[in-house]
């Protein structure tokens, strides 16, 4: 029941914004949307069925801790 009412809620966004997107021809912004709607479902999908996703937070601290380290030293 879940899954359906993420669907529900991704499906009126697309209706509510992308047709106003393409009829001024804002393409770029038509790509980006998508994308970015593309990751908002690709990150809650997995939460609604109770798998756990790690949060941005864990790659960006994976990336930087070593040159944290570098400079504390």
């Amino acid at each position: 029941m879940a899954i359906l009412s993420l669907l529900l809620i991704f499906l009126i966004i697309i209706w509510i914004e992308v047709p106003a997107l393409v009829r001024k021809k804002m393409w770029r912004e038509l790509i980006v949307f998508s994308i970015l709607l593309l990751i908002g479902m690709m990150l809650s999908i997995p939460q609604a069925l109770g798998i756990h996703v790690p949060s941005p937070d864990d790659l960006v601290a994976v990336i930087f801790k070593p040159f944290s380290e570098w400079l504390k030293q």
